[in-house]
């Protein structure tokens, strides 16, 4: 009669093998256990430190860190592609192919494309440029006497120079496009909310 062993498997161990190559084998099997489980731990701490982090950015964090590239900002029903140059703590000046320039309130803002991967640590810009908000900008624009043309949230638009800038509205001399600010060529002064303004845009 032909003899047979009975054996048992504990663990992935059998019991007919060398109790020293058992303890390996179940030893080898603990420690591998324990590093997936390790492995998991902080794959999922890493991930809940990433979200925590991603949580903090605002968008004009993704935007400075998108300084130098082309990204589209959907106003309205319009779309301003172009460099991002500058960036306020509630606007963003792009620059144009031919190069003009467009001032856009974030508030206008729906939708961003072309953004890089990287962000600005969110307050690096420093107290100072936290305060450099839009009536900045718009003061800069009346500065330089710009020629512009003026777009309302309500999808109105005309050319004109900005003249004064208040506390929350600007005033905008109306005259043909092309031609520069003098007294026969404005047609009126027009006062503008900076909450009606949807963007500014310089001709190049």
């Amino acid at each position: 009669m032909t003899g047979f062993r009975l054996f048992a498997t504990v663990g992935g161990v059998t019991a007919d093998e060398p109790a020293q190559g058992r303890w390996h084998r179940l030893f080898g099997d603990l420690e591998a256990e324990a590093e997936a489980a390790d492995r998991a731990a902080l794959g999922a701490e890493l991930g809940d430190r990433e979200r925590a982090e991603f949580g903090r950015l605002r968008l004009v964090d993704r935007l400075r860190g998108s300084a130098g590239r082309s990204v589209g900002c959907q106003v309205g029903g319009e779309v301003l592609v172009g460099v991002v140059r500058e960036v306020g703590p509630d606007w963003v000046l792009l620059g144009g192919p031919s190069g003009g320039e467009a001032l856009v309130p974030l508030d206008r803002v729906a939708t961003v494309t072309g953004l890089g991967p990287h962000s600005a640590e969110p307050g690096s810009e420093g107290q100072v440029g936290a305060r450099l908000d839009l009536r900045y900008a718009l003061r800069r624009l009346a500065r330089e006497r710009a020629g512009l043309t003026v777009t309302l949230a309500d999808g109105t638009a005309f050319a004109g120079t900005l003249d004064r800038v208040g506390a929350d509205f600007v005033e905008v001399a109306e005259h043909p496009a092309g031609e520069p600010r003098r007294g026969r060529t404005v047609r009126q002064i027009r006062t503008v909310p900076l909450g009606a303004l949807a963007f500014l845009r310089s001709r190049g």
